[in-house]
C-alpha cells in the first residue's frame, strides 16, 4: 500500500526519541493515515498506522468518559443517600426535641399542679387541725356539762372549768394530747393543773333552736346557725347549740356522740319530767340534744313541724333547754333564740330563769320567717310556768288582731333585748310598715332595738377559684375557665356547644312562690333568641311535686334543644351549672335557705327574680339608712332588672353588663361578712345593757 506524504499538518520534535512525520491518504469514501518516524537525520525508521491508533484514542476516551460518568453517578447517589439520611437524622432530631419540650413543659404543668395540691392538702390540714381542735375542745367542755349533772363538780366550778378549756385550749391540747380518753377525776385533775388564766375574749353565744344543718335541715334556720355559728368561732367566740333530739336524726353525722348518764328533770304542766341529754360536735360546734322521756313522742316523729301539738312540743323544748342551762352552770353572754318555735324563752327567761344564776345572759331573738305567727289559747301559757293573766295584755303577748288570743312570736320580740331580722332584699323601714304582717304596731314600738340582716353561705364550699367539681377554676380577673364550665355543661347535658350562647340555670326547690305562666313565658321568649335553659330540682321538694312534674311536662312539650329540665339533685351538676351560667334564674332574691343569688353572684352569674312582666314588682335600690348593704348592691346591680331586660344588656351594653358581673364577683356575702359582723355588733350592745 502506497503511502502518501502528509501535505496538511507535520510535527517535529526534538528530542532524544526518533523523529516521527504524519501523513495522511485519502480515498473516497475512507480516510488513511500514515505514521513515518525517521531518527534525527530524517531517515524514516518505521511506519504507525495512524487510522487504527486514533480508533484505539477514541475508543479508549469512550470508555474512560464512560467510567468517569458512572463513578460521577454513584458518587451523585452516594451524596444524595449522604444528603437523605442527614435530612432524616435532622428530621428525627427535631421531632426527639419537640418531645422532649412537650415532656418538659409536661413535666414543668405536672409540678405546678403537685406543688398546688401540697399547698391545698396543706391548707386542708392546717384547716383540719384547727377543726379537731375546737372539736376536741368541745368534748372536753361537754365532758365538763355531764359532771355537773352527775354531781361530780358543782357548777361554779364548771364554769371555771369551760373558762379555762377555752382560754387554754392550746396549752391543754399540747400537754395532755389523750385527755379525752381520760377518766373524769383524772380529766379534773390534769385540767386544774392549767391554773393561769387568760383574760376572757369573745362571746360566750348558746343558739336554742330546732334545726341545724346538715343534721336537722327543715327550713332557713338550719344553714344559718350553722353558717353563723362557724364564723363566730372563728372570729374567737364560743358557740354552742343546744336541740331537740329528733327520731329521724342521723347520729352517725355527730363527732364524738355521747348519752349522760343521769337524767335531768324539767318542769312542764305542772310536774318535773325526765329528760335525756345527748352530746356532740357537729361542724367543730357543740351540740347538745335534749331528750323527752315521759313525753318521747313529742319530737319521735316523721316531720319537724306540721303538727297540732306543735306549740306543746316546743314550749316543752323551750323550758327544758332553760333547765339544762341552769342545772349545768352555764352563764352564756347571750341566748341566741330562732322563730315562733323557741320565741317562748323570752317570756321564760325574764319571768323566771333571770334570777337562777342567768343575771349576766341577754336575749337575741332572730326572726326567719315573720309570717309564720302560731297563735294559742292564753292559757296555754300556763303548761310552761308562765302566769297568762301578766302576759295577755297589748303591750306583751296579746294578739294585735284577735286580741282573745296570745302571739309567741309577738312574745319574742318583746321580751328580747335586740330582735333581728332576716333579709336580703328590704330595709328596716320597709319589714316594719310593709312586711310585718300584723306587727307593725310592735315593730314600730321596738324600733330602736330592730335591726335587719341578710343571710350568708359557706365561702368554702362555693368558690370557683377553688371549686374542685368545676373542669377549670376560675376568678374575676380571669373568666378564661368559665368559659371552658359552659362548655363542659353543654357536653353534659347534650345541648348545642358554643361559648358565646347566653346560657340560663334555675334551681327549683318550692313551687308555691313561683308564677309558671311567668316561668313558661321567660322559656319561650329565650328560645326564640337561642337562650339556653337548664332547670334543675334541688334536695327533696317541700311541696307540690305534682305541680313540678306538670311544669317538667310543659317545658319538655316546648321540644326546642336549647332546653333540659332535671328532676332530680346531683351536687356535681349544681356546680356546673353556677360555673356554666351567665343568669340564674331566682325564685326569690332573698333565699336564706339555698342561698342561690349569693353563690350566683360569686360564680360570675347574674341572679334575675323570675318574671316576665317587665311593669311588674321589681326590687329597687331601699335609699333607708338601716338597709345593709347586701340589701343596696343586689337591689341596685340585679334587683331592678327583668329578664328581657338583663338579655337586652348582656346584648348590647356588654361592657356595662361585665362590670356588674365582676363587682358582683369580688363582693363578700359570705357568712364571715357582712351577716357576722351585724351579730357581733348586737352582742356588744346588748351585753353593756
Amino acid at each position: 500500500m502506497a503511502i502518501h506524504a502528509l501535505t496538511t499538518t507535520g510535527f517535529s520534535f526534538h528530542l532524544p526519541f526518533p523523529k516521527c512525520t504524519a501523513a495522511y491518504s485519502r480515498s473516497a469514501g475512507d480516510r488513511a493515515g500514515t505514521l513515518c518516524c525517521s531518527s534525527g537525520d530524517g531517515d524514516l525508521s518505521g511506519l504507525i498506522n495512524v487510522s487504527s491508533e486514533s480508533e484505539f484514542e477514541r475508543r479508549g476516551g469512550a470508555q474512560m468518559a464512560k467510567s468517569a460518568d458512572g463513578e460521577l453517578r454513584a458518587k451523585n447517589s452516594e451524596i444524595w443517600q449522604l444528603f437523605r439520611e442527614a435530612q432524616r437524622n435532622i428530621l428525627s432530631l427535631d421531632k426527639q426535641r419537640a418531645l422532649a419540650v412537650e415532656e418538659l413543659n409536661k413535666a414543668i404543668s405536672e409540678k405546678k399542679v403537685l406543688l398546688e395540691r401540697i399547698e391545698e392538702l396543706e391548707i386542708e390540714k392546717q384547716a383540719m387541725a384547727r377543726k379537731d381542735q375546737v372539736s376536741i375542745c368541745w368534748e372536753l367542755l361537754l365532758r365538763i356539762d355531764s359532771m355537773v349533772l352527775t354531781g361530780t363538780i358543782s357548777s361554779g366550778a364548771a364554769s371555771q372549768m369551760r373558762q379555762l378549756i377555752m382560754d387554754q385550749k392550746v396549752s391543754i391540747l399540747d400537754a395532755f394530747p389523750e385527755i379525752l380518753q381520760k377518766k373524769d377525776a383524772e380529766l379534773l385533775a390534769e385540767l386544774r393543773q392549767l391554773s393561769d388564766r387568760r383574760n376572757k375574749n369573745g362571746f360566750h353565744i348558746v343558739h336554742i333552736c330546732t334545726e341545724m344543718a346538715p343534721i336537722a335541715s327543715f327550713g332557713a334556720v338550719a344553714s344559718f346557725v350553722t353558717g353563723l355559728s362557724q364564723a363566730l368561732q372563728r372570729k374567737g367566740n364560743l358557740v354552742e347549740v343546744i336541740l331537740p333530739k329528733y327520731g329521724s336524726m342521723d347520729l352517725n353525722e355527730v363527732q364524738g356522740i355521747r348519752e349522760t348518764e343521769v337524767e335531768y328533770y324539767s318542769y312542764y304542766n305542772g310536774q318535773l319530767h325526765g329528760n335525756k341529754i345527748w352530746t356532740g360536735v357537729i361542724c367543730g360546734i357543740g351540740v347538745t340534744f335534749i331528750q323527752p322521756l315521759y313525753y318521747s313522742s313529742f319530737f319521735n316523729r316523721e316531720k319537724a313541724y306540721g303538727y297540732s301539738d306543735d306549740f306543746e312540743r316546743f314550749m316543752y323544748f323551750s323550758r327544758a333547754a332553760l333547765d339544762y342551762i341552769v342545772k349545768s352552770g352555764k352563764k352564756p353572754d347571750v341566748l341566741h333564740i330562732h322563730n315562733w318555735q323557741t320565741a317562748i324563752i323570752g317570756p321564760l327567761f325574764w319571768d323566771i330563769f333571770v334570777q337562777q344564776g342567768l343575771e349576766g345572759s341577754r336575749i337575741l331573738f332572730t326572726c326567719h320567717d315573720i309570717h309564720a305567727q302560731p297563735l294559742i289559747q292564753p292559757e296555754k301559757l300556763a303548761l310552761c310556768g308562765l302566769d297568762p293573766t301578766k302576759l295577755h295584755r297589748p303591750d306583751r303577748l296579746q294578739d294585735n288582731s284577735n286580741t282573745h288570743l296570745a302571739n309567741i312570736m309577738k312574745g319574742g320580740i318583746v321580751y328580747s333585748n335586740k330582735v333581728a331580722i332576716m333579709s336580703s332584699t328590704h330595709s328596716k323601714g320597709h319589714i316594719i310598715h310593709s312586711s310585718s304582717h300584723g306587727l307593725e304596731t310592735t315593730l314600730n314600738m321596738h324600733k330602736d332595738k330592730l335591726l335587719v340582716s341578710p343571710c350568708g353561705f359557706e365561702s368554702s364550699s362555693w368558690d370557683p377559684e377553688k371549686d374542685k367539681i368545676l373542669p377549670e377554676n376560675y376568678s374575676a380577673d380571669d373568666m378564661k375557665g368559665k368559659f371552658v364550665c359552659k362548655i363542659a355543661l353543654q357536653q353534659k347535658l347534650r345541648l348545642p356547644e358554643n361559648a358565646s350562647i347566653i346560657t340560663v340555670g334555675c334551681f327549683l326547690s318550692d313551687l308555691s312562690d313561683v308564677d309558671k305562666e311567668d316561668l313558661i313565658a321567660i322559656v319561650k321568649n329565650g328560645t326564640r333568641m337561642a337562650v339556653q335553659f337548664i332547670f334543675m330540682t334541688t334536695g327533696k321538694m317541700t311541696s307540690g311535686q305534682k305541680e313540678l312534674e306538670s311544669l317538667q311536662v310543659r317545658i319538655e312539650s316546648l321540644q326546642d334543644e336549647n332546653v333540659r329540665f332535671i328532676n332530680r339533685h346531683d351536687e356535681t351538676l349544681l356546680h356546673l351549672i353556677f360555673g356554666g351560667s351567665n343568669i340564674i334564674l331566682c325564685q326569690s332574691l332573698h333565699d336564706p335557705i339555698l342561698q342561690v343569688p349569693l353563690k350566683a353572684m360569686r360564680y360570675g352569674a347574674a341572679p334575675i327574680a323570675i318574671t316576665s312582666n317587665d311593669n311588674g314588682f321589681r326590687h329597687f335600690p331601699d335609699h333607708d339608712y338601716e338597709t345593709t348593704k347586701l340589701a343596696m348592691f343586689i337591689n341596685s346591680t340585679f334587683g331592678y332588672l327583668s329578664f328581657s331586660q338583663a338579655l337586652d344588656e348582656i346584648n348590647n351594653n356588654p361592657s356595662e353588663w361585665n362590670h356588674k358581673v365582676f363587682d358582683a364577683m369580688t363582693k363578700d356575702f359570705s357568712w364571715d361578712a357582712e351577716c357576722c359582723d351585724i351579730y357581733l355588733s348586737a352582742y356588744t350592745a346588748i351585753k353593756s345593757l
